[in-house]
């Protein structure tokens, strides 16, 4: 498939990388010259600089044979414009990244197709519901889900009192009753492992886990976790990303937001009816303690600059503060964050390329997910007749290493599969796989 980019910035790079998997002909529009060098030296793909509403420029990027044309600068307007004029070369799938709320509001005057845009992505809206997910599960440092809730992945951080640690993964279901779950990936330091039988757990490892969501409590329980209330949290950074977190909790919970800019927090403190707004730098440790960081039960940190959020919620985990969520836009600190101490990290260029791609990729797979600073991916697939998948019962298949059947959603029900199950035609099966897994793993559907 052909595929057209136009921004070569860090979710137009990221987005770029992440196709470039799986083998398309990607080319990336670019006017800024040190851009055009990056994507050149770190890319498969055709570079052209230049204006992408230019018209000869798109003809000379071959708009005309493209597929798939993704507006990923920073601009709204040059976004909307661009998937306008992609359409009428008949391009027959359009994104634009957009900014403004109002444009992705099903309420705006225009609608999406008089706009060009076949899907808008709103990347701040993205992040603070993906961070709302993390508030409302507090133990966990990441929370995926598929089929509007019925399939929840949910990551955990292996504390020293978790009474697994130095099991034997073939072993946790003899010694604790064959619970309905699977711990499907591990992450250990920098590295992303698909877990196998003799595989153990540690202190410090990060793990993901499926299982039924009435057992969800229990699972928690399972590795040590208890639930903990939250009632006060405190938010650094009054972002979009800041205000949409506080506008959707502020009636369950007491929520602080400490902002710089003294204009943008006058106007939070007018939109908000009953979130407490401070002007204040959040990254004065005087100002946090002044207003009793320590007896916090949630920390966010979701300013625009990636060395405050980590060097806050680091101050706040010495504080002894419960849990804290990090914003992080730079993709080379993701791996570090684990080995530094870090709860739950939250990256919005990667939830915004996921969303992307899943909406790409959405006439092969029926849902699309990669996990923060993992190397890895969860994918849906549906069976269909006559593939691999569906011929023999697991045991018997040899399905590629580096990946793992997660969950199978049989007739609308979550089942846990063992090496007896069988995949059915018209069962829609969730994968963890590595990147080179993946073509593989395909062709088993």
């Amino acid at each position: 498939m052909n595929l057209l980019i136009v921004g070569a910035g860090s979710v137009g790079i990221r987005l770029a990388q992440r196709l470039s998997f799986d083998k398309h002909n990607i080319t990336i529009i670019e006017k800024a010259s040190s851009k055009v060098k990056y994507a050149q030296e770190h890319l498969d793909a055709m570079v052209v600089e230049g204006n992408a509403t230019n018209i000869d420029l798109l003809k000379a990027a071959n708009i005309q044979n493209t597929q798939v044309f993704a507006a990923m600068t920073t601009n709204d307007e040059v976004n909307l414009l661009t998937c306008k004029i992609a359409k009428k070369f008949g391009v027959r799938t359009t994104i634009a990244r957009v900014k403004n709320p109002d444009y992705a509001s099903d309420s705006f005057l225009l609608s999406k197709e008089e706009l060009g845009a076949d899907f808008i992505i709103h990347p701040e809206k993205e992040t603070a519901d993906a961070i709302i997910r993390l508030i409302k599960q507090s133990n966990a440092t990441d929370i995926v889900e598929f089929d509007e809730g019925k399939i929840q992945f949910l990551g955990i951080r292996l504390d020293k009192g978790c009474p697994v640690l130095h099991t034997q993964l073939k072993d946790l279901g003899d010694t604790h009753g064959n619970p309905p779950l699977r711990i499907v990936a591990l992450k250990r330091k920098q590295f992303t492992i698909v877990p196998r039988g003799e595989d153990r757990l540690f202190e410090g490892d990060q793990i993901f886990i499926i299982c039924e969501p009435d057992f969800m409590a229990k699972a928690l329980a399972y590795f040590g976790k208890t639930k903990k209330i939250i009632e006060d949290i405190m938010i650094i950074g009054g972002g979009q990303v800041g205000r949409f977190i506080a506008t959707a909790l502020e009636n369950e919970m007491k929520i602080k937001i400490i902002e710089k800019n003294r204009k943008k927090a006058e106007k939070l403190a007018d939109d908000l009816r009953k979130t407490l707004v401070i002007n204040g730098d959040g990254s004065d440790l005087d100002l946090l303690t002044f207003e009793n960081l320590n007896e916090m039960d949630e920390f966010v940190a979701v300013t625009g600059d990636d060395e405050t959020n980590i060097i806050t919620s680091l101050i706040s985990r010495h504080l002894k503060i419960p849990r804290t969520v990090t914003l992080i836009k730079k993709n080379e600190y993701m791996p570090l964050t684990p080995t530094i101490g870090m709860d739950a990290v939250v990256s919005k260029q990667l939830i915004t390329v996921n969303a992307i791609q899943r909406f790409i990729r959405s006439t092969q797979v029926t849902q699309y997910a990669e996990l923060p600073g993992m190397d890895a991916e969860i994918i849906e697939y549906e069976a269909k007749d006559k593939a691999a998948i569906c011929k023999k019962p697991l045991m018997q298949l040899k399905f590629p290493q580096n990946s793992i059947i997660a969950a199978i959603l049989k007739n609308d029900k979550l089942e846990i599969p063992t090496g007896s199950t069988q995949v059915e035609p018209g069962d829609r099966v969730v994968v963890f796989a590595l990147p080179g897994a993946v073509k593989n793993v395909e062709k088993m559907f």
